[in-house]
């Protein structure tokens, strides 16, 4: 086996590689939508970021990634790279061998470039490229999930309250107190700064331990108008009148599957700790799926990071995952012992 550049001659198997792993995972997780093709890869032979693994002159494995670029995660200082989705694959046969000798190859390469944050996304249930990665150092950091547009089951009771068909959250028999009764709508745009206090409540989650995430808060307007500018829509449970729960969907996300038209992606969500555990999220959730379903949506998404155990728990018990980013901080003092290429 050779580990070598990927270059533009590669691109033609690489691209028939990556469709067969994608259709590996789809086997694992019927919910993902059929494809017939990948996006460009030319960039990834442009940038001369990639490694390509042949065998008897064939390609057996490529690994590729974006141009590095600064504050990954908009949370830091360190420069990294990120290898998305499609953008790696490797043939079933000896798979952790072909990626263990071709990050050997690509690391080199970002490090190099300054890069010290390396970043892949593999699909998640590919045991031995995950295997592979985690004997080199890498930790779990991202999950891409998605389900279709079927109803999460309410009519289950949950911790004493009785969920109804018709989306009202009523009082049971065994409730602590009253709650009243949850009115769910979508908000219009001009109602979107509605939600912003549960934004910057979620805000504050990412700092909290496990989850130590420095993001910066957007003020109101900034929210409005970035909610308006991605065409974004917004989903809120209501308790007389104040907002305990939010929903907010894009059809952009963060993998290329997010291009389907009939794909909507979850991008921002939280709900008032005092109400969680009685299923209030759930049939937010169903509301939603309610109306996008007849607009011609069938399948909805989400991303999330795994070091935020609320989250983790939530979306991994109603949506199915597909892909598991693996990151890997070297420590940016490396650069100074490295030889230049």
């Amino acid at each position: 086996m050779i580990i070598t550049d990927f270059v533009h001659e590669h691109i033609p198997e690489a691209e028939a590689l990556a469709l067969s792993c994608y259709e590996e995972e789809r086997r694992a997780v019927p919910a993902l939508p059929e494809i017939h093709s990948v996006p460009d890869l030319e960039g990834y032979a442009e940038n001369h970021m990639g490694a390509a693994a042949v065998e008897n002159g064939r390609l057996v494995g490529f690994l590729c990634s974006v141009a590095p670029f600064d504050n990954v995660f908009g949370s830091t200082d360190v420069k990294g790279v990120f290898s998305p989705m499609l953008a790696n694959a490797a043939v079933y046969e000896n798979r952790a061998a072909i990626y263990a000798a071709l990050y050997q190859y690509a690391a080199l390469k970002w490090v190099r470039a300054g890069a010290y944050s390396h970043a892949v996304c593999l699909y998640a249930h590919d045991e031995a490229a995950l295997g592979q990665f985690f004997r080199y150092g890498f930790g779990l950091r991202c999950v891409d999930s998605i389900r279709t547009m079927e109803r999460i089951d309410m009519t289950k009771r949950l911790d004493g309250h009785c969920l109804l068909g018709n989306g009202s959250l009523h009082e049971g028999k065994n409730d602590k107190a009253p709650l009243g009764e949850f009115i769910f709508t979508e908000l219009k745009p001009e109602e979107f700064s509605r939600i912003y206090p549960l934004e910057g409540m979620l805000n504050n989650h990412y700092h909290i331990s496990p989850f130590f995430m420095n993001r910066r808060l957007e003020s109101c307007e900034e929210f409005c108008e970035d909610c308006v500018k991605n065409k974004d829509r917004c989903f809120a449970a209501l308790l007389s009148g104040r907002p305990c729960a939010y929903l907010k969907l894009s059809e952009t996300g963060e993998t290329f599957i997010t291009l389907a038209s009939d794909y909507i992606h979850i991008t921002g969500a939280f709900c008032l700790p005092e109400y969680r555990g009685r299923g209030l999220y759930q049939n937010l959730i169903n509301y939603a799926a309610d109306i996008l379903e007849k607009e011609g949506y069938t399948r909805l998404g989400v991303d999330f990071e795994s070091i935020n155990p609320t989250a983790y728990g939530f979306w991994s018990k109603y949506f199915a995952a597909y892909t598991q980013g693996v990151v890997r901080r070297i420590d940016e003092r490396i650069g100074q012992v490295i030889v230049p290429e």
